[in-house]
């Protein structure tokens, strides 16, 4: 009767979040609930809720998710001080001349805007605030315009430094620990967030590349859908290569700088987070777009963000509790070990929930309250934790995308104007889908692709 009440557990937290409800409240509301339920009915051992507190000080004491707000407030801060805008301005000019160009410049600083923010609402909606008008209103489809628009926002989830990928490094490297401790191993190696951000580097670059080939081949077989910028217009602007230096060069350095540091191993990810984020306020100063009223704004929508991140993770923490408490994670266990296929049927039918869950969860849900449960197993059954975590990355990004729940699209839906049909910016995304899924095929065919680079840099 107890395991039952595990699953019981979870279909009722997802039907409270379905119903509406705050999802850090809705996940600690029904894992207390069902806590206190159990214990009454002697089907719950209340000694596991004595665990909460050393649950919640374990959140405050770690180092890794300090990292988060830092990161957040460099996204948000070259967001508000108008870096973005400028550089979308200054590449569309210079892909200008040919058709999809247009496209391409919105890859590429969707691509930049991704791994400065790692937050896919917050670049597909600058994006779309930014970018869409703009191409409709120099005659790109737009169909095609909406599917690169919110593909390219979800570059977030997998272009380090990428929030997702700290949260996730986070939560692999607790359950890599975990299954080697259950293997019998009491020195166990550890998993990074560098080595998930390393990891990421090549399929998110290859990612990027398969974007920009669907766009050059769009121009070649309709260029009408993707037209070039007027010649006119081209010729107007003065002094192109130094505006496209100005514009593009500082958030690489940027962005190289807070990777190179963190993959160099010249500092854990929390420094290079305050470093990236000392660094966008100096790129805002030298910008002139720097004053009180965009550090306020920078400042309001950090601790916003970074409160939502946090709440959940308490709300998560104390549901995976009672949820273990009630004996689910041996079900889980004993589900995936007993699936035909052996690990891989395991892993393709965790791949599937996931993308499934992705459809009503965000990533920061999926990461602290699936995660937590599923890779300890997986990792049991002999994966690669960077090759798991990299996995499960594409796959949320690729649910994000799509139709009909995917977050992504409600967010373009929302800045969009009224002009655009859901059903086109549905039709958009479905060749970016095709595209993500092949990556991910591709990866699981060569798992080398996130190891390798891991491997040779930290041997």
């Amino acid at each position: 009767m107890m395991e039952y009440l595990s699953l019981f557990l979870f279909l009722a937290a997802v039907i409270v979040l379905l119903m509406g409800y705050s999802v850090a409240f809705s996940l600690a509301g029904t894992g207390l609930l069902f806590a206190g339920v159990g214990a009454l009915t002697g089907h719950f051992d209340s000694v596991f809720l004595e665990a909460i507190p050393n649950r919640l000080f374990g959140i405050m004491n770690n180092e890794v998710l300090v990292a988060v707000p830092l990161f957040v407030f460099m996204g948000v801060m070259l967001e508000k001080s108008k870096i973005a805008e400028g550089l979308l301005d200054t590449m569309s000019m210079l892909f200008g001349s040919m058709s999809g160009g247009l496209g391409i410049s919105v890859t590429i600083v969707g691509m930049l805007l991704a791994a400065s923010t790692g937050i896919v609402g917050a670049t597909v909606v600058t994006m779309g605030l930014l970018s869409l008008p703009t191409m409709l209103r120099r005659g790109y489809d737009p169909q095609i315009a909406c599917g690169v628009i919110c593909a390219s926002g979800t570059l977030g989830q997998i272009i380090p430094p990428s929030i997702v990928l700290v949260l996730l490094g986070d939560v692999i490297s607790s359950a890599y620990q975990q299954a080697q401790i259950d293997q019998g191993l009491f020195s166990p190696e550890t998993v990074t967030v560098g080595d998930l951000f390393l990891g990421a580097l090549i399929p998110g670059l290859l990612l990027v590349l398969a974007y920009t080939l669907y766009i050059v081949a769009k121009a070649i077989l309709s260029p009408s859908s993707v037209p070039a910028i007027p010649k006119t217009e081209r010729d107007a602007v003065e002094n192109l290569w130094v505006k496209v230096l100005s514009a593009l060069v500082p958030p690489i350095l940027l962005i190289g700088l807070v990777l190179g540091s963190i993959l160099g191993g010249f500092a854990t990810p929390t420094e290079a987070a305050a470093v990236g984020a000392v660094g966008a306020v100096l790129l805002s100063i030298f910008k002139r777009n720097f004053n009180m009223k965009t550090l306020t704004a920078v400042m309001r929508s950090t601790t916003q963000v970074s409160s939502m991140v946090f709440i959940i993770l308490v709300g998560a923490s104390i549901f995976s509790l009672v949820f273990r408490g009630f004996g689910g994670d041996d079900i889980v266990r004993d589900f995936l070990t007993g699936l035909p296929g052996g690990v891989w049927g395991a892993l393709a039918v965790v791949m599937l929930v996931m993308f499934l869950l992705g459809f009503f969860l965000d990533f920061i849900e999926i990461t602290f309250v699936v995660v937590p449960i599923i890779a300890p197993i997986l990792l049991t059954m002999g994966l690669d934790p960077i090759w798991l975590g990299i996995m499960i990355a594409l796959n949320l990004q690729t649910s994000f995308l799509t139709p009909p729940f995917g977050f992504a699209l409600f967010y373009l839906r929302g800045v969009a104007p009224d002009s655009i049909t859901t059903g086109q910016i549905y039709r958009g995304v479905i060749p970016f889908i095709f595209i993500q899924l092949s990556m991910l095929g591709l990866l699981a065919a060569w798992p080398s692709l996130a190891t390798w680079l891991p491997h040779l840099v930290y041997g």
